[in-house]
Protein backbone atom coordinates (compact mmCIF):
# COMPACT_ATOMS: atom_id res chain seq x y z
CA UNK A 1 0.00 0.00 0.00
CA UNK A 2 1.34 3.45 -0.93
CA UNK A 3 1.96 6.11 1.66
CA UNK A 4 -0.83 8.22 0.17
CA UNK A 5 -3.30 5.34 0.32
CA UNK A 6 -2.27 4.51 3.84
CA UNK A 7 -2.84 8.10 4.90
CA UNK A 8 -6.40 7.97 3.58
CA UNK A 9 -7.21 4.70 5.29
CA UNK A 10 -8.26 4.65 8.95
CA UNK A 11 -6.01 2.61 11.21
CA UNK A 12 -7.05 0.95 14.47
CA UNK A 13 -5.36 3.84 16.30
CA UNK A 14 -7.21 6.55 14.35
CA UNK A 15 -10.15 8.01 16.25
CA UNK A 16 -13.36 8.13 14.16
CA UNK A 17 -13.69 11.87 14.83
CA UNK A 18 -10.14 12.49 13.59
CA UNK A 19 -10.77 10.41 10.47
CA UNK A 20 -14.03 12.25 9.77
CA UNK A 21 -12.31 15.60 10.29
CA UNK A 22 -9.52 14.60 7.89
CA UNK A 23 -12.07 13.44 5.31
CA UNK A 24 -14.05 16.69 5.61
CA UNK A 25 -10.90 18.76 5.21
CA UNK A 26 -9.85 16.76 2.14
CA UNK A 27 -13.29 17.16 0.57
CA UNK A 28 -13.32 20.88 1.29
CA UNK A 29 -9.83 21.36 -0.14
CA UNK A 30 -10.56 19.38 -3.30
CA UNK A 31 -13.88 21.16 -3.84
CA UNK A 32 -12.28 24.58 -3.44
CA UNK A 33 -9.32 23.73 -5.66
CA UNK A 34 -11.64 22.48 -8.42
CA UNK A 35 -13.57 25.75 -8.23
CA UNK A 36 -10.40 27.83 -8.64
CA UNK A 37 -10.64 29.56 -5.25
CA UNK A 38 -7.56 29.70 -3.02
CA UNK A 39 -7.03 28.91 0.66
CA UNK A 40 -5.52 32.30 1.49
CA UNK A 41 -7.49 33.38 4.57
CA UNK A 42 -5.42 32.66 7.65
CA UNK A 43 -6.65 31.89 11.13
CA UNK A 44 -6.20 35.49 12.33
CA UNK A 45 -8.30 36.73 9.40
CA UNK A 46 -11.10 34.29 10.20
CA UNK A 47 -11.08 35.17 13.89
CA UNK A 48 -11.51 38.88 13.16
CA UNK A 49 -14.07 38.27 10.40
CA UNK A 50 -16.06 36.32 12.99
CA UNK A 51 -15.54 38.84 15.78
CA UNK A 52 -16.28 41.89 13.67
CA UNK A 53 -19.07 40.36 11.62
CA UNK A 54 -21.85 41.58 13.90
CA UNK A 55 -20.38 44.99 14.74
CA UNK A 56 -21.80 47.42 12.21
CA UNK A 57 -23.33 50.86 12.05
CA UNK A 58 -26.50 49.28 13.46
CA UNK A 59 -24.80 48.92 16.83
CA UNK A 60 -23.23 52.38 16.91
CA UNK A 61 -26.22 54.30 15.51
CA UNK A 62 -29.29 52.09 15.02
CA UNK A 63 -29.33 50.92 18.63
CA UNK A 64 -30.29 54.45 19.64
CA UNK A 65 -33.64 54.14 17.86
CA UNK A 66 -34.40 50.94 19.79
CA UNK A 67 -33.45 52.56 23.10
CA UNK A 68 -35.68 55.57 22.45
CA UNK A 69 -38.67 53.33 21.67
CA UNK A 70 -38.30 50.88 24.57
CA UNK A 71 -36.31 52.65 27.29
CA UNK A 72 -33.70 50.82 29.41
CA UNK A 73 -35.48 47.53 28.68
CA UNK A 74 -33.84 47.69 25.25
CA UNK A 75 -31.19 45.55 26.93
CA UNK A 76 -33.73 42.71 27.04
CA UNK A 77 -34.60 43.19 23.36
CA UNK A 78 -30.95 42.89 22.38
CA UNK A 79 -30.50 39.90 24.66
CA UNK A 80 -33.49 38.09 23.12
CA UNK A 81 -32.36 38.87 19.55
CA UNK A 82 -28.81 37.85 20.39
CA UNK A 83 -29.95 34.56 21.90
CA UNK A 84 -31.94 33.73 18.77
CA UNK A 85 -28.93 34.60 16.62
CA UNK A 86 -26.70 32.32 18.73
CA UNK A 87 -29.12 29.43 18.17
CA UNK A 88 -29.23 29.99 14.41
CA UNK A 89 -25.44 30.20 14.18
CA UNK A 90 -25.06 27.00 16.20
CA UNK A 91 -27.37 25.21 13.77
CA UNK A 92 -25.44 26.60 10.81
CA UNK A 93 -22.12 25.64 12.36
CA UNK A 94 -23.27 22.06 12.86
CA UNK A 95 -24.05 21.76 9.15
CA UNK A 96 -20.91 23.57 8.03
CA UNK A 97 -18.55 21.43 10.10
CA UNK A 98 -20.37 18.20 9.19
CA UNK A 99 -20.71 19.00 5.49
CA UNK A 100 -18.19 21.65 4.34
CA UNK A 101 -19.42 23.12 1.07
CA UNK A 102 -18.97 26.08 -1.24
CA UNK A 103 -21.76 28.52 -0.54
CA UNK A 104 -22.27 27.14 2.97
CA UNK A 105 -25.99 27.20 3.79
CA UNK A 106 -26.98 27.57 0.11
CA UNK A 107 -25.58 24.06 -0.46
CA UNK A 108 -27.16 22.72 2.72
CA UNK A 109 -30.61 24.10 1.92
CA UNK A 110 -30.36 22.77 -1.63
CA UNK A 111 -29.44 19.32 -0.35
CA UNK A 112 -32.17 19.08 2.26
CA UNK A 113 -35.06 21.19 0.95
CA UNK A 114 -34.53 20.78 -2.78
CA UNK A 115 -33.26 22.80 -5.78
CA UNK A 116 -36.08 25.36 -5.63
CA UNK A 117 -35.35 26.27 -2.00
CA UNK A 118 -31.60 26.35 -2.65
CA UNK A 119 -32.06 28.62 -5.67
CA UNK A 120 -34.29 30.95 -3.65
CA UNK A 121 -32.00 31.13 -0.60
CA UNK A 122 -28.88 31.73 -2.70
CA UNK A 123 -30.36 34.51 -4.78
CA UNK A 124 -32.17 36.13 -1.85
CA UNK A 125 -28.93 36.23 0.13
CA UNK A 126 -27.09 37.68 -2.87
CA UNK A 127 -29.78 40.35 -3.30
CA UNK A 128 -29.65 41.17 0.40
CA UNK A 129 -25.94 41.92 0.29
CA UNK A 130 -25.89 43.87 -2.97
CA UNK A 131 -28.44 46.22 -1.40
CA UNK A 132 -26.26 46.33 1.73
CA UNK A 133 -23.43 47.47 -0.56
CA UNK A 134 -25.47 50.49 -1.60
CA UNK A 135 -26.80 51.23 1.89
CA UNK A 136 -23.34 51.18 3.44
CA UNK A 137 -21.82 53.20 0.60
CA UNK A 138 -24.44 55.92 1.07
CA UNK A 139 -24.00 55.82 4.86
CA UNK A 140 -20.23 56.14 4.50
CA UNK A 141 -20.66 58.99 2.05
CA UNK A 142 -22.80 60.92 4.55
CA UNK A 143 -20.12 60.59 7.21
CA UNK A 144 -17.36 61.75 4.87
CA UNK A 145 -19.57 64.69 3.91
CA UNK A 146 -19.24 65.95 7.48
CA UNK A 147 -15.56 66.55 6.77
CA UNK A 148 -16.02 67.44 3.06
CA UNK A 149 -19.29 69.41 3.07
CA UNK A 150 -18.96 70.57 -0.52
CA UNK A 151 -18.58 67.10 -2.04
CA UNK A 152 -21.68 65.45 -3.59
CA UNK A 153 -22.95 62.38 -1.75
CA UNK A 154 -23.19 60.18 -4.83
CA UNK A 155 -19.57 60.87 -5.79
CA UNK A 156 -18.22 60.04 -2.31
CA UNK A 157 -20.29 56.85 -2.19
CA UNK A 158 -19.03 55.72 -5.58
CA UNK A 159 -15.43 56.41 -4.58
CA UNK A 160 -15.78 54.35 -1.39
CA UNK A 161 -17.34 51.50 -3.33
CA UNK A 162 -14.68 51.63 -6.04
CA UNK A 163 -11.85 51.52 -3.48
CA UNK A 164 -13.19 48.46 -1.69
CA UNK A 165 -14.11 46.76 -4.96
CA UNK A 166 -10.50 47.18 -6.05
CA UNK A 167 -9.37 45.68 -2.74
CA UNK A 168 -11.58 42.62 -3.23
CA UNK A 169 -10.40 42.23 -6.82
CA UNK A 170 -6.85 41.49 -5.64
CA UNK A 171 -7.44 38.33 -3.60
CA UNK A 172 -9.46 36.82 -0.76
CA UNK A 173 -6.48 37.51 1.47
CA UNK A 174 -6.69 41.19 0.56
CA UNK A 175 -10.31 41.21 1.71
CA UNK A 176 -9.29 39.36 4.86
CA UNK A 177 -6.47 41.78 5.61
CA UNK A 178 -8.68 44.85 5.32
CA UNK A 179 -11.39 43.17 7.38
CA UNK A 180 -8.79 42.21 9.98
CA UNK A 181 -7.85 45.85 10.55
CA UNK A 182 -11.38 47.20 10.24
CA UNK A 183 -12.59 44.68 12.82
CA UNK A 184 -9.62 45.40 15.07
CA UNK A 185 -10.59 49.07 15.19
CA UNK A 186 -14.25 48.24 15.92
CA UNK A 187 -13.39 45.80 18.67
CA UNK A 188 -10.89 48.19 20.22
CA UNK A 189 -13.52 50.94 20.20
CA UNK A 190 -16.06 48.68 21.93
CA UNK A 191 -13.54 47.52 24.54
CA UNK A 192 -12.51 51.11 25.35
CA UNK A 193 -16.18 52.13 25.53
CA UNK A 194 -16.99 49.27 27.92
CA UNK A 195 -14.02 50.21 30.11
CA UNK A 196 -14.90 53.91 30.30
CA UNK A 197 -18.61 53.20 30.82
CA UNK A 198 -17.84 50.75 33.64
CA UNK A 199 -15.65 53.34 35.37
CA UNK A 200 -18.51 55.84 35.23
CA UNK A 201 -21.13 53.41 36.57
CA UNK A 202 -18.81 52.34 39.38
CA UNK A 203 -18.21 55.97 40.34
CA UNK A 204 -14.52 55.82 39.48
CA UNK A 205 -14.70 58.42 36.69
CA UNK A 206 -13.97 62.07 37.60
CA UNK A 207 -17.15 63.85 38.79
CA UNK A 208 -19.23 60.72 38.16
CA UNK A 209 -22.14 59.94 40.49
CA UNK A 210 -22.14 56.29 39.46
CA UNK A 211 -24.88 53.81 40.19
CA UNK A 212 -27.80 52.46 38.14
CA UNK A 213 -30.50 54.98 39.05
CA UNK A 214 -31.08 55.94 35.40
CA UNK A 215 -32.40 52.45 34.66
CA UNK A 216 -35.63 53.26 36.51
CA UNK A 217 -35.73 57.03 37.09
CA UNK A 218 -37.44 58.10 33.84
CA UNK A 219 -40.69 56.17 33.75
CA UNK A 220 -39.35 52.84 34.94
CA UNK A 221 -37.24 50.11 33.37
CA UNK A 222 -39.81 49.36 30.64
CA UNK A 223 -41.77 52.63 30.25
CA UNK A 224 -43.41 51.55 26.99
CA UNK A 225 -44.41 48.13 28.31
CA UNK A 226 -43.48 44.55 27.51
CA UNK A 227 -45.04 44.79 24.06
CA UNK A 228 -42.52 47.42 23.00
CA UNK A 229 -39.68 45.23 24.28
CA UNK A 230 -40.88 42.26 22.22
CA UNK A 231 -41.53 44.45 19.19
CA UNK A 232 -37.98 45.82 19.32
CA UNK A 233 -36.58 42.29 18.92
CA UNK A 234 -37.42 42.52 15.20
CA UNK A 235 -34.99 45.36 14.31
CA UNK A 236 -32.45 44.04 16.81
CA UNK A 237 -32.13 40.77 14.90
CA UNK A 238 -31.22 42.81 11.83
CA UNK A 239 -28.24 44.27 13.71
CA UNK A 240 -26.80 40.77 14.16
CA UNK A 241 -26.94 39.89 10.46
CA UNK A 242 -23.43 39.10 9.24
CA UNK A 243 -22.48 36.55 11.87
CA UNK A 244 -22.87 33.85 9.22
CA UNK A 245 -20.28 35.36 6.84
CA UNK A 246 -17.50 33.35 8.47
CA UNK A 247 -19.12 30.11 7.23
CA UNK A 248 -18.98 31.41 3.65
CA UNK A 249 -15.38 32.59 4.05
CA UNK A 250 -14.48 29.14 5.43
CA UNK A 251 -14.21 27.84 1.85
CA UNK A 252 -11.10 30.02 1.39
CA UNK A 253 -9.59 29.41 4.81
CA UNK A 254 -6.58 27.23 5.56
CA UNK A 255 -8.48 25.79 8.55
CA UNK A 256 -12.19 25.88 7.61
CA UNK A 257 -13.65 23.56 10.27
CA UNK A 258 -11.60 25.05 13.10
CA UNK A 259 -12.45 28.60 12.00
CA UNK A 260 -16.18 27.92 12.08
CA UNK A 261 -16.02 26.07 15.39
CA UNK A 262 -14.00 28.88 17.02
CA UNK A 263 -16.42 31.50 15.68
CA UNK A 264 -19.44 29.77 17.15
CA UNK A 265 -17.77 29.27 20.51
CA UNK A 266 -17.02 32.99 20.71
CA UNK A 267 -20.40 34.25 19.47
CA UNK A 268 -21.98 34.15 22.94
CA UNK A 269 -19.19 36.41 24.23
CA UNK A 270 -19.65 38.75 21.29
CA UNK A 271 -23.39 39.02 21.78
CA UNK A 272 -23.12 39.65 25.53
CA UNK A 273 -20.11 41.99 25.48
CA UNK A 274 -20.53 43.93 22.26
CA UNK A 275 -24.27 44.46 22.28
CA UNK A 276 -25.94 43.68 25.59
CA UNK A 277 -23.27 45.14 27.90
CA UNK A 278 -22.61 48.19 25.75
CA UNK A 279 -26.34 49.00 25.44
CA UNK A 280 -26.66 48.46 29.20
CA UNK A 281 -23.92 51.03 29.80
CA UNK A 282 -25.57 53.51 27.41
CA UNK A 283 -28.86 53.49 29.35
CA UNK A 284 -27.01 53.49 32.68
CA UNK A 285 -24.95 56.58 31.83
CA UNK A 286 -27.35 58.72 29.73
CA UNK A 287 -31.12 59.11 30.32
CA UNK A 288 -32.93 57.11 27.65
CA UNK A 289 -35.16 60.14 27.01
CA UNK A 290 -32.17 62.16 25.75
CA UNK A 291 -32.47 63.06 22.07
CA UNK A 292 -28.72 62.61 21.74
CA UNK A 293 -29.17 58.85 22.21
CA UNK A 294 -31.26 58.56 19.08
CA UNK A 295 -28.65 60.42 17.03
CA UNK A 296 -25.61 58.55 18.32
CA UNK A 297 -25.91 56.68 21.64
CA UNK A 298 -22.19 56.02 22.04
CA UNK A 299 -21.25 59.61 21.27
CA UNK A 300 -23.84 60.68 23.86
CA UNK A 301 -22.06 58.57 26.50
CA UNK A 302 -18.64 59.96 25.56
CA UNK A 303 -20.05 63.50 25.76
CA UNK A 304 -21.41 62.72 29.23
CA UNK A 305 -17.92 61.59 30.21
CA UNK A 306 -16.51 64.83 28.74
CA UNK A 307 -14.23 62.92 26.35
CA UNK A 308 -12.61 65.48 24.00
CA UNK A 309 -13.87 65.46 20.39
CA UNK A 310 -16.34 62.67 21.23
CA UNK A 311 -18.47 63.30 18.15
CA UNK A 312 -15.51 63.23 15.77
CA UNK A 313 -14.15 60.06 17.38
CA UNK A 314 -17.47 58.25 17.05
CA UNK A 315 -17.96 59.43 13.46
CA UNK A 316 -14.57 57.95 12.63
CA UNK A 317 -15.45 54.66 14.35
CA UNK A 318 -18.83 54.51 12.59
CA UNK A 319 -17.10 55.15 9.25
CA UNK A 320 -14.77 52.21 9.91
CA UNK A 321 -17.79 50.05 10.79
CA UNK A 322 -19.54 51.11 7.57
CA UNK A 323 -16.46 50.39 5.44
CA UNK A 324 -16.13 47.00 7.14
CA UNK A 325 -19.74 46.13 6.29
CA UNK A 326 -19.24 47.37 2.73
CA UNK A 327 -16.07 45.30 2.37
CA UNK A 328 -17.82 42.16 3.68
CA UNK A 329 -20.93 42.76 1.57
CA UNK A 330 -18.85 42.91 -1.63
CA UNK A 331 -17.00 39.73 -0.68
CA UNK A 332 -20.10 37.81 0.44
CA UNK A 333 -22.28 38.70 -2.54
CA UNK A 334 -19.54 37.67 -4.99
CA UNK A 335 -18.96 34.30 -3.26
CA UNK A 336 -22.66 33.50 -3.08
CA UNK A 337 -23.12 34.31 -6.78
CA UNK A 338 -20.07 32.18 -7.54
CA UNK A 339 -21.51 29.29 -5.50
CA UNK A 340 -24.80 29.55 -7.40
CA UNK A 341 -22.96 28.77 -10.64
CA UNK A 342 -21.86 25.35 -9.31
CA UNK A 343 -25.35 23.93 -9.77
CA UNK A 344 -26.37 25.96 -12.79
CA UNK A 345 -28.41 28.36 -10.62
CA UNK A 346 -26.51 31.35 -12.02
CA UNK A 347 -24.90 32.05 -15.43
CA UNK A 348 -21.75 29.97 -15.94
CA UNK A 349 -19.88 33.10 -16.96
CA UNK A 350 -19.87 34.15 -13.32
CA UNK A 351 -17.74 31.12 -12.42
CA UNK A 352 -14.59 32.48 -14.08
CA UNK A 353 -11.82 32.97 -11.53
CA UNK A 354 -8.69 35.14 -11.77
CA UNK A 355 -5.16 33.81 -11.29
CA UNK A 356 -5.33 34.93 -7.64
CA UNK A 357 -8.54 32.96 -7.06
CA UNK A 358 -11.06 35.81 -7.19
CA UNK A 359 -14.41 35.42 -9.04
CA UNK A 360 -14.09 38.89 -10.51
CA UNK A 361 -17.13 38.74 -12.75
CA UNK A 362 -19.30 37.77 -9.81
CA UNK A 363 -17.75 40.58 -7.79
CA UNK A 364 -18.35 43.17 -10.51
CA UNK A 365 -21.95 41.98 -10.95
CA UNK A 366 -22.73 42.76 -7.33
CA UNK A 367 -20.81 46.03 -7.49
CA UNK A 368 -22.75 47.10 -10.57
CA UNK A 369 -26.08 46.62 -8.79
CA UNK A 370 -24.62 48.57 -5.88
CA UNK A 371 -23.61 51.40 -8.23
CA UNK A 372 -27.12 51.54 -9.70
CA UNK A 373 -28.63 51.60 -6.22
CA UNK A 374 -26.38 54.49 -5.17
CA UNK A 375 -27.45 56.41 -8.27
CA UNK A 376 -31.08 55.64 -7.31
CA UNK A 377 -30.36 57.10 -3.86
CA UNK A 378 -29.21 60.30 -5.59
CA UNK A 379 -31.95 60.57 -8.24
CA UNK A 380 -34.94 59.18 -6.31
CA UNK A 381 -34.15 58.82 -2.60
CA UNK A 382 -37.78 58.84 -1.44
CA UNK A 383 -39.20 56.41 -4.02
CA UNK A 384 -36.74 54.05 -5.72
CA UNK A 385 -34.14 53.87 -2.95
CA UNK A 386 -36.81 53.56 -0.25
CA UNK A 387 -38.36 50.73 -2.26
CA UNK A 388 -34.98 48.95 -2.42
CA UNK A 389 -34.45 49.36 1.33
CA UNK A 390 -37.86 47.90 2.14
CA UNK A 391 -37.55 45.10 -0.41
CA UNK A 392 -34.66 43.49 1.46
CA UNK A 393 -35.71 44.23 5.05
CA UNK A 394 -37.00 40.72 5.89
CA UNK A 395 -34.79 38.73 3.52
CA UNK A 396 -32.23 37.76 6.16
CA UNK A 397 -35.01 36.34 8.36
CA UNK A 398 -36.35 34.24 5.46
CA UNK A 399 -32.83 32.89 4.89
CA UNK A 400 -32.35 32.15 8.59
CA UNK A 401 -35.65 30.28 8.69
CA UNK A 402 -34.54 28.12 5.74
CA UNK A 403 -31.22 27.43 7.54
CA UNK A 404 -33.05 26.29 10.67
CA UNK A 405 -35.39 23.95 8.76
CA UNK A 406 -32.46 22.56 6.76
CA UNK A 407 -30.56 21.78 9.99
CA UNK A 408 -33.51 19.78 11.33
CA UNK A 409 -33.54 17.60 8.23
CA UNK A 410 -29.79 17.26 7.73
CA UNK A 411 -29.21 16.34 11.38
CA UNK A 412 -31.62 13.41 11.13
CA UNK A 413 -29.95 12.24 7.92
CA UNK A 414 -26.47 12.45 9.43
CA UNK A 415 -27.51 10.64 12.61
CA UNK A 416 -28.81 7.80 10.46
CA UNK A 417 -26.03 7.59 7.86
CA UNK A 418 -22.87 9.40 9.03
CA UNK A 419 -22.96 10.08 12.78
CA UNK A 420 -19.17 10.47 12.94
CA UNK A 421 -19.47 13.78 11.08
CA UNK A 422 -21.41 15.37 13.93
CA UNK A 423 -18.40 16.69 15.82
CA UNK A 424 -20.15 19.98 16.64
CA UNK A 425 -23.81 19.59 17.56
CA UNK A 426 -26.82 21.79 18.11
CA UNK A 427 -27.81 21.86 21.76
CA UNK A 428 -30.85 19.88 22.97
CA UNK A 429 -31.73 18.60 19.51
CA UNK A 430 -34.45 18.41 18.23
CA UNK A 431 -36.41 20.51 20.73
CA UNK A 432 -34.23 23.60 20.64
CA UNK A 433 -34.06 23.47 16.85
CA UNK A 434 -37.84 23.32 16.66
CA UNK A 435 -38.14 26.19 19.12
CA UNK A 436 -35.77 28.25 16.95
CA UNK A 437 -37.92 27.60 13.88
CA UNK A 438 -41.03 28.60 15.83
CA UNK A 439 -39.44 31.81 17.17
CA UNK A 440 -38.17 32.82 13.73
CA UNK A 441 -41.63 32.23 12.27
CA UNK A 442 -43.13 34.37 15.03
CA UNK A 443 -40.68 37.23 14.37
CA UNK A 444 -41.45 37.13 10.64
CA UNK A 445 -45.20 37.06 11.31
CA UNK A 446 -44.82 39.98 13.71
CA UNK A 447 -43.23 42.04 10.93
CA UNK A 448 -46.42 41.69 8.91
CA UNK A 449 -48.47 43.43 11.61
CA UNK A 450 -46.17 46.14 12.98
CA UNK A 451 -46.69 49.50 11.22
CA UNK A 452 -42.95 50.20 11.11
CA UNK A 453 -42.00 46.85 9.56
CA UNK A 454 -45.09 46.03 7.50
CA UNK A 455 -43.73 47.63 4.27
CA UNK A 456 -40.47 45.65 4.64
CA UNK A 457 -42.36 42.39 5.13
CA UNK A 458 -44.62 42.72 2.10
CA UNK A 459 -41.98 44.09 -0.26
CA UNK A 460 -39.55 41.40 0.88
CA UNK A 461 -42.27 38.85 0.18
CA UNK A 462 -42.55 40.38 -3.30
CA UNK A 463 -38.81 39.84 -3.72
CA UNK A 464 -39.25 36.18 -2.75
CA UNK A 465 -42.05 35.84 -5.33
CA UNK A 466 -39.84 37.31 -8.06
CA UNK A 467 -37.01 34.89 -7.22
CA UNK A 468 -39.35 31.88 -7.20
CA UNK A 469 -40.78 32.99 -10.55
CA UNK A 470 -37.24 33.21 -11.93
CA UNK A 471 -36.64 29.63 -10.78
CA UNK A 472 -39.75 28.39 -12.61
CA UNK A 473 -38.70 30.20 -15.80
CA UNK A 474 -35.22 28.67 -15.54
CA UNK A 475 -36.61 25.19 -14.83
CA UNK A 476 -39.05 25.24 -17.73
CA UNK A 477 -36.44 26.60 -20.10
CA UNK A 478 -34.09 23.82 -19.04
CA UNK A 479 -36.84 21.24 -19.61
CA UNK A 480 -37.47 22.57 -23.14
CA UNK A 481 -33.75 22.58 -23.93
CA UNK A 482 -33.42 18.98 -22.71
CA UNK A 483 -36.38 17.94 -24.90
Amino acid sequence: MSAKAAAGKATPHTAPAEQADRTDRTEQTEQTERSGLRHTLKRRHMQLIALGGVIGAGLFVGSGVVIRSTGPAAVLSFLAAGTLTVLIMRMLAEMTVARPALGSFYAHVRETLGPRAGFAVGWLYWYFFVIVVAVEAVAGGRIVQLWLPGAPLWAISLVLMALLTATNMVSARSYGEFEYWFSSVKILAIVVFLFLGALYVLGLWPHAHGGLALLTSHGGFAPAGLGAVLTAVVPCIGFFTGAEIVTIAAAESVEPERAVADAIRSIVLRVVAFYVLSVFLVVAVVPWTSKAIEVSPYAAVLDRLAVPAAGTVMNAVVLVAVLSCLNSALYTSSRMLFALTRNGDAPRGMSKVSASGVPRRALLAGTSVGYLSVIAAWISPDVVFTFLINSYGAIALFVYLAIAVAQLRLRRTLERTEPSRLTLKMWLFPWLSRLTVALLSLVILTMAFLPTTRPQFWLSLLTVAVVLTAYEVRRRRGTRDAA
